[in-house]
């Protein structure tokens, strides 16, 4: 199971970092996305890690304003994001491709989180 955390109100302009907690056992096969799904639209790719080399990927929508990051140890994945906009308020959601794959496509990842909600006021 994936839990994600640390969502909650901010304004425009601010910078916050989620995280994602993996429960169970995890391999350097593995891959972790980031998606968001803004009210009323379709789920999106924000960004992946892979865990065999680290190896990210961003949308271009969020290109240099987002970092996605993991702890080994910890066992979790961070999104860390910057100068926030009010068009970035979506529900923030992580999950686990097991083929580690890292893809923009949500259909080819196994588990999902339940989701973070991030308000972005202006």
């Amino acid at each position: 199971p994936l839990v994600e955390s640390g969502g909650g109100l901010v304004r425009a302009g601010d910078s916050l970092r989620l995280s994602c907690a993996a429960s169970g056992r995890t391999t350097g096969s593995y891959a972790t996305g980031w998606f968001r799904q803004a009210p009323g639209k379709g789920r999106d790719f924000v960004a992946s890690i892979r865990w065999s080399d680290s190896r990210t990927y961003y949308a271009r929508s969020v290109q240099g304003r987002v970092t996605i990051s993991r702890d080994n140890a910890k066992n979790k994945v961070y999104l860390g994001m910057n100068s926030l906009r009010p068009e970035d308020t979506a529900v923030y959601y992580c999950a686990a491709d097991c083929r580690g794959r890292a893809s923009y496509a949500s259909a080819e990842y196994d588990y999902w989180g339940q989701g973070t909600k991030v308000p972005v006021s202006s």
